[in-house]
């Protein structure tokens, strides 16, 4: 039952991070994008989650860890320098 439930979750996951990609390509304009590539690193951090639960593992986590961090300071990058026009001011 558990191993169906996380094959079941990878797909959903799956298919949100498709959406999130066509939202990034298709976006209507930066703010758009920039929310979609945000909610497109939470979604690979749950598919590595995922993959490290149905392995039986705990090789993965440092990456998702690591993917969380520079996706975090990506995302105040960006919003910095969509507010202001530059990143470092």
């Amino acid at each position: 039952m558990m191993v169906t439930a996380i094959y079941i979750t990878i797909a959903m996951v799956t298919v949100a991070a498709l959406l999130n990609v066509y939202r990034l390509l298709k976006g209507p304009d930066a703010p758009d994008r920039v929310l979609a590539l945000d909610t497109l690193y939470i979604n690979a951090i749950a598919l590595i989650v995922l993959l490290d639960i149905s392995l039986g593992t705990r090789m993965y986590l440092e990456s998702a860890l690591l993917i969380a961090v520079m996706g975090f300071v990506g995302t105040v990058a960006m919003a910095k320098y969509l507010k202001r026009g530059s990143v470092i001011e």
